[in-house]
């Protein structure tokens, strides 16, 4: 059987994915909104094994974001590579929007931030013409002549010595659809003599969609191509088991061949998306001057046949983690940057200190007009990775006595902030008690909106008394179905509670923007404390499950 190209290429929260080629060497890019470190890289060189090289945005000085809200920090970076320097564009809507980011190795050490001045709006990407030109474009509202207001594709030539914006800002496409929802996430591209602008519009949900406009010059008018849109799965309706499909980056190979990455969800269990946005791949061929993605089917498949490249070797991540060294893995992110050292490994555990932040807290707005950004910002205790599978095992083994009411440690799944199932050691008059608590949270529209509103609301599903300082934790998903369980022995673990609804985290209820994370917490919930949590090791693993019989969805 031919190497094959499998879908998606990276599982799990892991959207709005950009994509460089350098000689042999494939590198790509995504969004990471709140956590910290920002920005993950990956490596490959056959585009089908993607092995996490580094985070472009991994020091305080680079990076701030909050555990205000999931979905603010960055949103849609682009990766770009030009005589021997690297470039990384992107927005922070918890700090001072946009800004550029440089290395020579992309391994690191990236540049701090080159903040951009009238750089409006959203999605900044780059580009580099044949004449050494550089140009970058955006989007931002513009004023139409009858006073309304509309969101557009604008475009700037930019001096990357200075860092700064030069001449004309120019609109130039407002999308395919006539008031078309959302044009954004533009790319440039030159190809036969044409400037070739990718975007997505329709925003990133259901109605997502990718389409295409060509100029023979920069600052021009685009033309949009009459078969747009060239990707959506819109039209397939709430059961096809991908959806969302959008915002592509392109990229041509050394023998003339083209890819395209963009982002999708997959399904579980009807039209819930609890693994967020992930990474697709799909191939592009050129016809009579416009791309067509995936020809032949004109949707995301499962799989393609892979090019002819060289050989990548996967990246094979242990399923446990015994935090043998003296840093933690790349799989682990912080929620919010962290001012404090709140954690440390040492003698082959983690430990982490009860911060007086609550892992469950009302979500505010983001002033996105602010021009001063308050970076006293209280530090989350909290380690995570992201939920890969529909089918899986979290599990860890933790030594932890609550000395007051206020103090909670353990496991949670979380989804944007306020949905969430803990898993918590906490003392209760005086006993030593193991509870499961769900959140869930009524959200309109997203935080750095005028109109957001949160109402959370918390519920203990179950609660029991437990002896000693040491306890395995352990949480299982099958599709929609959770259970949680407890126990000193991995092999006899005991139920605490089963079948909790896992549709509580779906996305869709909390505007779509990112997955679930898996995590470990310690709080005190409000007030200072001196206690201290031991998680000995960690454990993620896929299972083999199914419901009814039948497979959850595509693997």
């Amino acid at each position: 059987m031919s190497k094959q190209l499998m879908n998606p290429i990276l599982p799990g929260f892991y959207p709005d994915p950009s994509i460089c080629r350098v000689d042999d060497d494939f590198y790509m890019i995504t969004s990471s909104f709140s956590l910290f470190p920002g920005v993950p890289i990956f490596h490959s060189t056959d585009l089908a094994n993607w092995e996490q090289i580094g985070h472009i945005l991994d020091r305080k000085s680079q990076l701030h974001v909050t555990a205000d809200h999931m979905t603010a920090g960055i949103m849609a970076p682009t990766l770009r590579y030009n005589n021997g320097t690297f470039y990384m564009i992107t927005t922070n809507v918890s700090d001072k929007w946009n800004f550029i980011v440089t290395a020579k190795d992309p391994r690191g050490p990236w540049s701090d931030p080159y903040w951009l001045e009238g750089c409006p709006g959203i999605d900044a990407s780059l580009f580099f013409d044949e004449d050494g030109k550089a140009y970058l474009t955006g989007t931002r509202e513009d004023t139409n002549t009858d006073g309304t207001r509309s969101q557009g594709i604008w475009v700037s030539e930019i001096d990357l010595d200075r860092m700064c914006l030069v001449g004309e800002a120019r609109s130039i496409w407002n999308g395919a659809l006539k008031n078309c929802a959302s044009p954004e996430a533009p790319h440039l591209y030159k190809k036969d003599g044409y400037y070739y602008l990718v975007i997505a519009e329709g925003g990133t949900e259901h109605f997502h969609a990718v389409t295409i406009a060509r100029s023979k010059t920069i600052f021009n008018d685009f033309e949009g191509y009459a078969g747009n849109p060239i990707l959506t799965h819109r039209h397939l309706g709430k059961h096809y088991p991908i959806c969302n499909v959008g915002h592509a980056d392109l990229v041509e190979l050394k023998n003339g061949e083209w890819y395209t990455v963009i982002l999708g969800s997959r399904v579980i269990e009807g039209y819930h998306k609890n693994l967020g946005r992930e990474t697709f791949i799909a191939p592009v061929v050129w016809e009579e001057g416009w791309p067509v993605i995936s020809p032949g089917t004109g949707k995301v498949e499962w799989s393609y046949p892979a090019p002819d490249l060289p050989a990548s070797t996967e990246r094979v991540v242990p399923t446990r983690n015994d935090f043998e060294g003296d840093k933690l893995e790349m799989d682990w992110v912080f929620f919010g940057t962290p001012y404090e050292d709140f954690y440390s490994l040492s003698d082959s555990k983690l430990t982490m200190k009860l911060l007086p932040r609550s892992i469950s807290q009302e979500v505010g707005k983001i002033d996105i007009h602010a021009t001063e950004v308050n970076k006293e910002v209280p530090t989350l205790g909290f380690i995570g990775r992201r939920q890969q599978h529909a089918n899986f095992r979290m599990s860890t083994k933790l030594k932890f006595l609550a000395l007051e009411d206020n103090e909670t440690v353990g496991l949670a799944i979380m989804q944007a902030c306020n949905h969430q199932f803990r898993l918590e050691r906490s003392l209760e008059k005086g006993k030593q008690i193991l509870r499961l608590i769900q959140c869930t949270s009524e959200i309109n529209g997203y935080p750095h909106q005028p109109h957001f509103q949160c109402m959370t609301t918390e519920k203990e599903l179950a609660k029991t008394e437990v002896e000693g300082e040491e306890i395995i934790l352990s949480i299982s998903a099958e599709g929609q179905s959770y259970n949680f369980y407890y126990g000193s022995e991995e092999e006899n673990l005991q139920l605490l509670y089963e079948n909790a609804d896992g549709r509580k985290l779906n996305p869709e209820s909390v505007g779509g923007m990112v997955g679930t994370m898996l995590c470990m917490f310690a709080s005190s919930n409000g007030k200072e404390s001196k206690n201290r949590a031991e998680f000995e090791w960690f454990d993620y693993t896929e299972t083999e499950l199914s419901l009814n019989g039948k497979t959850v969805l595509h693997v």
